[in-house]
Parts: C-alpha cells; structure tokens; sequence
C-alpha cells in the first residue's frame, strides 16, 4: 500500500467513525512520509477516541509546532486549546494553563477578533467555574457564544451553551440552565458538532441532569449516550462515563441485578489505564447498590475505593454508617459533607440523609437549644432548594424529609399529606425503591391514625418492592416497623442474592446464565441453589419456581 493510499484509507476509516482503524492506517503512512497538519489532526484525534492518550498528546503539540512553523496562528491556538480541554479532563491543571497562555500570547500577535478568542475565553470559564465563580463563568460563557455566533462557528456556539448552561444550573438556575443544555443536546444529537464535544456535551448534560435529579431527562439523554457509543465500538474516552450514567438510570428504574452487573464493568473499563476521573463516580454507584442490597462488606470496600479515586462517598457511606447503627459518624459525615457544599444544587441529597440520621438521633427541632441545624432544619433548607429547582424528584424528596420530621414530632396527619405526595411524585417518575419507602411512611401514618387497616395495606405493597429488589435492610427494617413482620415473611429465610439466584432459576436460566446475570461463578451459584433447597424444604428446580410463584417472589 502506497503512503497515499493509507491516507486516503485513514480518512475513510475516520468518516465512519473507525477510531482504531483510522490511527492505524494514519500511522502507516505518517511512518513513511510525514502527514500533512489537516491529517496529523485527524490522527491525534483518532488516537484520543482510540485510548491511546499519551500518543495522541504528542501528535497535538506536534500538530501545534507545524501550525506555527506555517505561519497559521489561528489554527495554532485552536490546536492548543483542543489540547488543553483533554489534559484539563485528565485533571492536568498546570499543563493545561501552560498550553492556554501559549495559545494566549499567539492571539496577542494574530488579533482578537475572531473565534478562537471565544474558545480560549470558554476554557477561562470554565477555569474560573472551578475557582468558585460560577456567576462570573456564565457571563463569560455567553460572551463565548456571541463570538461562535458572530463568526459562524458552530462547535463555539454549542460549548458556550452548554458551559453557561452548567454554570446556571450550579448557582441554582435550573429552569435557564437546563433549556440551555437541552439546545446544546439538540445540535450534538443532530450530528452538528465533532467528536470529542459531542462526547463532552453528553457527559456535561447528563451530569447536570443527575446534579438536579432530573431523572427523567437523564433517562432520555443517557439513552442517547448508548446509542452513540454503541455505534462506535472502538471508542474508548465516554464509555466508561456511559456506563456509569447507565447503572445510575438502571438503579433508580430498580434493576438492581442489572445495575450491579453493568457497575463491575464500568468499574473494571475505568481501572485502565488508573486515574480515570469517573473511576470514584463508578465505584460509589456501586457501592450504593451493595449497600441497598444489604451487603456491607462489599459496600465499605467500594466506597472506600471512590474515595480513593477523588469522591466524596457521602452521603452514601453516612447511611451505611446508619444502617449499622453508628448515628453519631452518620450525622458527622454529613454536617462534615455540606460544610464543604455550599453550592445549593449539590445540597439535596446530603440534606435528605441529615434528615434521616437526625430522626433516628432523635433530634427533630424545637428543642431551643440554638445549636446546629436539626431534622426540622435540615428539611426546610431541602424544601427550599426544592421549591426554587421545580424538579419532581426534589419535590418528592423534600416532601419524604418533611413526613419524616412530621411523623417523629407526632403529627401524624401531617405526616400523611406529605408522605402521599412523596410516593405521588416518586411514583410520576418510575422511582419503585423510593416509592416504595415513602408508602412505609404513608403506613406508618396511617397507623398512628388508628387505620390499621389501611396501614396493613401500604406495608405489603412496599414489602412486595423490596423483595423484588432484593432489598434486604428495608425489608427488615419495615418488619421491625410494622411490628407483626410486615406481612407474612414468606420468602423462606433466603438472602437477597439466595431471592436473585431463585428469581432467575424461576424464569428458567441455567447455572450458567445465573452466574453471567449475577457475575459469579457456576459453583457458587450451585451452592446459593443448595442453600435454597434447604431452607425451603424442596429437591428440585421445579419445586422451588413453584414455591417462588406461589409466594410472590417473582
């Protein structure tokens, strides 16, 4: 093959998004005869959506030397920021600013008026996002956009956008910053922007969807992610930050098996190269659903993990604490957390488990101690950011912490109201884990009424989701709380993995296609089915399907 051919054959393999192909075949012909400066930028980002990231830096700064050498400082500058927003990703602050100064100078002798001045501005705000100014970053960012507009520039337009669009929405603009980031997401779906921001615009919009608990846009653009990715199968940068973004969408829809499954191989896709930046966000939404699972040891150890990849594990790690009875290192964490929180969109989840462990403390308000923020205080902060933001979720959760309270104090008709509208709004957005919490509180409500009837009701509906879960610590929280057990246990005595082993025994798998599902091994999925048989007092495959059948376990 001649050097012109593997650069035609490169070009092709890059138009149809063959990331590895395209670098390899750059490659070959850059070995025999170096590549022109429009191929040697589509090589180095051909390596970059290839994972080859070192390899891919040097061919940009190789790119940058050459524009220089030609005299082309425009296109030198934009080199260089395109340069600096992957290093700043990778979490290279010092490398990145050295590479936006240079970019700097060369605007200072080439002339402002154009749009890589507007890039270059962008990158300043999201510098100055960083250093705590969000309000100062949006004006910049719209400033970044009139550039883009000014100078027909497309891809200058959508990242303005969707900078301001973030920025509005950590200062608590939700509603402006949201339609923001919805048109940037229009124009990237249409194909309208390059790769490597069409991958950041995706990951930005949908972090900034699970910022506000805007679960169903999540849903929606999470799904879109996928099917981008998925059309490119050797694309390595955003797959990882898709499969976290997908466990969280599975673990709020309750498909916990499924998330726990698809969490390992975010988990496993983000360990390599090490210090991935979403590897923290991987482990903590993992260990979230071991927690929920009621698997303790395992959830320590993923949380310690996201710790040790940049996240803060709160407020995950204070209900652990919780559910294993250390109330005072719950309550710790979480002041601890929000002390270090001042953004209010970043607050709800942290004020939603202050509530929690401050209920359970016992320290609900009007106690006139002047002292640090109670329950009561805790969830009229939360109702506050939730009335502002408008989001279903945040409503729901405001209105759990308001019951919650309510119901401690011992106003049980309060209670009711709130908690109904809790399970309401859970409900409107398909939460079945969260609906079903808030219907124990509609229970314990109604209880306190004197309906033991109704309450009786509200218990067995929610005792039906959490099986289904398998959500061990609720279940035996809500057989402590009901005091009769809840509803007859009849799920034998089994484990929630002993529940996901019959469950999937039930809809016929093998041995082997349960230990794929639940990502074990065969032989322990043999000995778990042993177990079942035992406690259920069966022999047979079919016996134990009839028994989950019979009992509503599947």
């Amino acid at each position: 093959m001649t050097t012109a051919e593997a650069r035609e054959q490169g070009r092709a393999a890059f138009e149809t998004r063959a990331w590895e192909q395209a670098y390899a075949q750059f490659t070959a012909a850059d070995a025999a005869s170096p590549l022109p400066t429009r191929d040697l930028e589509l090589l180095a980002l051909a390596a970059f959506l290839a994972g080859h990231d070192a390899e891919s830096a040097a061919l940009q700064e190789r790119g940058y030397r050459e524009l220089v050498r030609e005299s082309r400082p425009l296109a030198a500058v934009r080199c260089a920021f395109w340069l600096a927003v992957v290093l700043l990703n990778q979490g290279e602050f010092a490398r990145a600013g050295g590479w936006l100064a240079r970019a700097d100078r060369l605007l200072d002798d080439a002339g402002r008026d154009c749009a890589e001045s507007g890039y270059l501005l962008a990158a300043r705000a999201r510098q100055t996002v960083a250093a705590g100014d969000p309000a100062v970053a949006a004006e910049m960012f719209a400033e970044a956009v009139a550039a883009g507009q000014r100078h027909h520039d497309v891809d200058l337009v959508i990242l303005g956008r969707m900078g301001r669009g973030r920025a509005l929405v950590g200062m608590g603009k939700v509603a402006e910053g949201v339609a923001l980031l919805d048109e940037a997401m229009v124009d990237v779906t249409a194909g309208a922007a390059g790769p490597l921001l069409t991958g950041i615009v995706y990951c930005t919009v949908i972090d900034a969807c699970r910022a506000t608990f805007d679960v169903r846009r999540a849903r929606e653009w999470t799904a879109a992610l996928t099917r981008w990715c998925d059309a490119q199968p050797d694309l390595v940068p955003f797959r990882g930050e898709c499969q976290v973004h997908r466990v969280h969408v599975l673990r709020d829809q309750g498909a916990w098996t499924d998330a726990l499954a698809e969490a390992g191989r975010a988990c496993r896709q983000l360990s390599d190269p090490p210090g991935q930046p979403a590897a923290g966000a991987a482990h903590y939404e993992q260990a979230e659903l071991h927690r929920l699972r009621g698997e303790a040891a395992a959830a320590e150890d993923a949380y310690r993990r996201a710790g040790l990849g940049g996240l803060d594990p709160q407020p995950g790690l204070a209900l652990l604490r919780l559910a294993q009875g250390q109330v005072a290192a719950a309550v710790a964490g979480l002041r601890r957390a929000l002390d270090e929180t001042p953004s209010p969109i970043e607050r709800p989840g942290l004020l939603a488990a202050l509530v929690e462990a401050l209920v359970v403390a016992g320290d609900v308000g009007d106690d006139g101690d002047g002292g640090a923020a109670d329950a009561a205080d805790a969830a009229a902060e939360l109702a506050e950011i939730a009335d502002a933001a408008r989001v279903p979720v945040l409503t729901a959760m405001s209105a759990y912490a308001t019951a919650s309270v309510r119901l401690a104090r011992g106003d049980a008709a309060g209670a009711l109201t709130a908690a109904r509208r809790s399970w309401a709004a859970f409900r409107e957005v398909d939460t079945p884990y969260d609906a079903a919490r808030a219907r124990v509180l509609v229970g314990l409500a109604c209880r306190d009424l004197g309906d033991a009837d109704a309450a009786q009701l509200e218990f067995e509906s929610a005792l039906r989701t959490f099986r289904r879960l398998s959500a061990g610590p609720d279940l035996e929280r809500l057989r402590s709380l009901a005091g009769t057990g809840g509803g007859a246990a009849t799920d034998g005595g089994l484990t929630p993995r002993e529940l996901e082993v019959l469950r999937l025994v039930a809809a016929g798998r093998t041995n082997r296609a349960v230990a794929d599902a639940l990502v074990l091994s065969e032989k322990t999925v043999a000995r778990h089915l042993s177990n079942i048989f035992a406690k259920l007092g069966v022999s047979s495959r079919a016996a134990a399907t009839a028994y989950a059948y019979e009992h509503g376990l599947v």
